[in-house]
């Protein structure tokens, strides 16, 4: 926060997949505001494989121009979250295109990848099908 107590803030946003950073983008700075509302569309090239291995992190960022810019709260979302975190990012992959939207409260911390590989589905087998031998 300045010290006139607004803050001018911008969205950084992190693409991971299997945990290493691969992107980012972020949005534009929002001068003198405590609530910002971004109008904007970031957009990563992904494969249909890749989401079900992939992870978002959102830093909400006070823009400094003097001085090194102060992180105000970050989220992560995707696939090797626990939770909500990560059911969110599993409705969006079964929804393309519908929006779906989450309120989350932003963390003081960068959020950790609490799971080492995403949940696994199992498959049923017909056992009409199956032939013994």
């Amino acid at each position: 926060m300045d010290i006139t107590g607004k803050s001018d803030p911008y969205v950084k946003v992190i693409l991971l997949i299997h945990g290493k950073k691969i992107r980012k983008k972020k949005t534009s700075v929002l001068p003198n505001t405590l609530n910002p509302t971004y109008n904007e569309s970031l957009e990563f090239d992904i494969s249909d494989e890749t989401l079900e291995d992939a992870d978002l992190i959102f830093k909400v960022i006070d823009y400094d121009r003097v001085g090194s810019n102060e992180l105000i709260g970050c989220v992560g979302i995707g696939a090797h979250f626990d939770g909500i975190y990560r059911d969110h990012w599993f409705q969006m992959i079964e929804h393309p295109r519908i929006p779906i939207t989450e309120s989350y409260n932003l963390r003081e911390t960068i959020p950790t990848i609490t799971c080492l590989s995403p949940p696994i589905t199992h498959k049923i087998l017909n056992t009409n099908n199956v032939q013994e031998k």
